[in-house]
C-alpha cells in the first residue's frame, strides 16, 4: 500500500474504533481531552494525539491504529492493516462530544487558538499552497477568506474550520505540503461554505475538496459546500439531518468516488429518506473534486501551450544569394 494511502486509513481510522471493536469501554472518569483511559478487565490503553495515538501504561507498547491491531490481536502488520482497514467508516464513540459537562477551558483554546492565526493573504504561503498545489481559484479562495473560515497554519499549511449551528468554530481540517490531520482537542462537525440558507446541500469528505467543487460549480447559489473532514462524528451526524430536514432541501452526496465515498453516499442517502428530502450522487471525475480540479487546470496548461506552439511564426531558411 502507498505511503499516502496508510496515511489517509491512519487518519480515517482513530484508535478508539479498534478499542471499541475489541471491547474495551472508555473509563470518562480518569479521561482529560488529551489523554483517553479505555480499559477491558485489567488491561489498560490510553489514547492520545486526537485518537491517533496511544501507549499501554502496564508495559512499553505504543504507536498509532496499526500497531494497536498489531499489539491487541497479536498479528502481523500486514493482518493489522486488513482489521484497520475494515474498520473505515466505523464511528467510535467520542467521549469529548457525549460528555454532558464539556470543560469550558478546552472550548476556550480551540476558540482562542483559531483567533490567533491569521487569515491567508495573496501571497501568503497558505494562499500559494492553496493557489500552487492545490489549483483553487482566486475567486474561491476569497470566498472562504470573507466567510472567515481559513487560516494560515504552520509552516504554509491550511486551516479550514468546523463550526456547528451558531457559526462556533469547534475545529479545523489541517492540511498542508507534507501534513494532514485535525486540531488537537477539537471537534468535527462540518466545514460550511456558501449560503447559510441553502437547500442545496453539497456533502464531500474534505474542505480541499468542497472548495474544489465549488470551483468547479462556481459557487452556485443557493448551495451549501460541505465537509465532514474524512469522519463521520455524531456531530456531524446530528448537523446534517438538521440542515436536510429544512423544506425542499436536497442532499447532495458529492463524496470521494471510491469504496469509502460510496459508503458515506449510502449514508447521506439513508438521511436524506429519514427527513423526505430529495437525494442526488455526483460523482467526481478522477478520485475526488481537488485531483478532477487539478487535472482540469493541467489540461489547460497544455491546451495554451499548444496554442502557443500553433501561433509561433514558421522558421525559414534565408535565402541564400
Amino acid at each position: 500500500m502507498e505511503k499516502q494511502k496508510l496515511e489517509e486509513l491512519r487518519d480515517r481510522v482513530p484508535c478508539a474504533a479498534v478499542l471499541e471493536q475489541a471491547g474495551f469501554a472508555i473509563d470518562v472518569k480518569e479521561s482529560t481531552v488529551k489523554a483517553l483511559k479505555y480499559r477491558r478487565d485489567a488491561e489498560i490503553v490510553i489514547v492520545i494525539h486526537g485518537g491517533r495515538g496511544w501507549f499501554d501504561p502496564l508495559s512499553d507498547a505504543k504507536g498509532d491504529v496499526f500497531g494497536l491491531a498489531e499489539h491487541l490481536d497479536g498479528v502481523t502488520f500486514v493482518e493489522a492493516l486488513d482489521r484497520v482497514a475494515a474498520l473505515v467508516g466505523i464511528v467510535a464513540r467520542d467521549p469529548v462530544w457525549s460528555r454532558p459537562a464539556e470543560k469550558s477551558g478546552d472550548r476556550t483554546s480551540v476558540t482562542e487558538r483559531w483567533a490567533e492565526r491569521r487569515r491567508p493573504w495573496q501571497g501568503s504561503m497558505t494562499w500559494r499552497y492553496l493557489r500552487s498545489e492545490r489549483c483553487l481559484p482566486v475567486t474561491i479562495i476569497r470566498d472562504a477568506i470573507r466567510s472567515d473560515v481559513l487560516r494560515e497554519g504552520p509552516y504554509g499549511s491550511m486551516w479550514a474550520a468546523h463550526v456547528d449551528d451558531d457559526g462556533a468554530v469547534t475545529g479545523w481540517e489541517e492540511r498542508g505540503s507534507d501534513w494532514r490531520g485535525f486540531s488537537t482537542g477539537g471537534s468535527k462537525v462540518l466545514f460550511r461554505l456558501g449560503a447559510k440558507d441553502a437547500l442545496r446541500l453539497c456533502v464531500t469528505e474534505a474542505a480541499i475538496d468542497a472548495m474544489s467543487l465549488a470551483a468547479f460549480e462556481g459557487l452556485r447559489e443557493g448551495s451549501l459546500y460541505l465537509s465532514t473532514g474524512g469522519g463521520w462524528s455524531p456531530m456531524t451526524d446530528a448537523a446534517v439531518r438538521r440542515l436536510a430536514a429544512r423544506r425542499d432541501a436536497v442532499l447532495v452526496a458529492a463524496t470521494d468516488a471510491n469504496s469509502q465515498g460510496e459508503i458515506f453516499a449510502d449514508r447521506l442517502r439513508d438521511i436524506a429518506d429519514e427527513a423526505g428530502c430529495d437525494w442526488l450522487r455526483l460523482t467526481p471525475p478522477a478520485e475526488d473534486w481537488n485531483d478532477a480540479l487539478k487535472a482540469r487546470e493541467e489540461e489547460k496548461k497544455e491546451g495554451r501551450a499548444r496554442a502557443g506552439r500553433r501561433g509561433l511564426p514558421h522558421a525559414r531558411r534565408t535565402r541564400q544569394g
